[in-house]
């Protein structure tokens, strides 16, 4: 099955502490490391991102000023890759630009986790894993649920330089970046936010305080949901009620398979409810939300064929996914603490 971390004679661009490489591609390192070790783990270093001019044809005019956006290949230097096609008003930025946000960030406590790029160097994201940990502990649980920051950007216009705060939960390495917005009716502190592109040390460091004033903020939040969450209650009758609810099962003659599709699904999210990562937690709107939202990080098939995708999702960076999980944990809450 085809996979899009950009890979070169075997080379991935692609690093993870001490967590199997994804799909069996890219650099696990044992201890924590610099940012600069980081980048040269994951083959982001010394891209020299540029602008070139696109030649127009003899024979055509145009008065709008478009570019390429370029690199050297990481895995060869002798060669050079085109990432994107641009706009005048596009400013080109180094990985090592995105990067040293972090550098800030891990003064304030963190280290890093992942770095890699995908879409043929397109995307490029790291992760930090910062100090805060939730541990969820009625009746001796002990549910750990450790933070996150996510930053991500691209290299052809597509995507803002971003961070995004994303919980994980321990035990399955499922991410639970939500908008908790969108579950209080009110105005909620942030789960994500644009990097402002600076140059100046001084608004750096102002952006990275933010960062980590914003985590905070939204872990405290997030925390009162999740005990409120594991400390409902909910029967088998009413868990089956809210997969129904998420996943109706399709009307009609049973076109392109889509009955079993839709039995098979529901069959996974009930085995993952009752499965060795979730068995404590079961019989909870926890255990629900969390049943729900492992199926789309670490099961569903792949859009496209292609991997990618998933590792996006569990990543934290597809907003697809994003917005389905807001939709599933708005509906739990709903159904199961209503």
């Amino acid at each position: 099955m085809a996979h899009e971390i950009e890979t070169v004679n075997g080379q991935s661009a692609f690093a993870s502490l001490r967590q199997p490489a994804w799909h069996g591609l890219g650099t696990v390192f044992e201890n924590e490391v610099t940012t600069k070790e980081m980048l040269d783990l994951a083959h982001l270093s010394d891209w020299n991102v540029r602008l070139e001019d696109v030649a127009i044809p003899d024979g055509f005019e145009s008065d709008k000023g478009y570019s390429f956006v370029t690199r050297t290949n990481p895995f060869d230097n002798t060669k050079n890759d085109v990432l994107g096609v641009v706009g005048e008003r596009y400013v080109p930025m180094q990985n090592e630009d995105l990067f040293d946000f972090g550098d800030l960030m891990l003064d304030g406590g963190g280290r890093w986790e992942t770095a890699g790029s995908i879409k043929g160097g397109r995307q490029v994201f790291g992760s930090l894993a910062l100090e805060r940990e939730t541990v969820l502990d009625p009746n001796g649980v002990g549910d750990k649920v450790n933070t996150y920051l996510l930053i991500n950007t691209s290299h052809d216009g597509s995507v803002a330089i971003q961070a995004s705060i994303t919980p994980v939960r321990v035990v399955c390495a499922n991410t639970l970046n939500l908008a908790l917005s969108a579950v209080t009716g009110k105005k909620a502190v942030k789960q994500s936010f644009k990097i402002r592109h600076t140059a100046t040390a001084s608004g750096k460091v102002a952006q990275a305080r933010e960062a980590l004033g914003l985590a905070n903020a939204y872990m405290d939040e997030f925390d009162i949901m999740a005990k409120n969450m594991i400390e409902t209650e909910i029967s088998k009758a009413k868990f089956d009620e809210i997969v129904a609810l998420a996943y109706p099962a399709p009307k009609g003659e049973d076109k392109k398979g889509s009955h079993k599709k839709h039995d098979n699904k529901i069959d996974l999210i009930q085995s993952i409810y009752v499965g060795d990562y979730n068995n404590t937690i079961a019989g909870t709107a926890w255990g629900t939300l969390n049943a729900l939202t492992e199926r789309l990080d670490w099961y569903r098939s792949a859009r496209g064929g292609s991997n990618e995708s998933i590792l996006a999702s569990a990543s934290g960076f597809d907003p697809m996914i994003n917005a389905e999980k807001n939709r599933l944990l708005k509906l739990v809450r709903e159904v199961a603490m209503a």
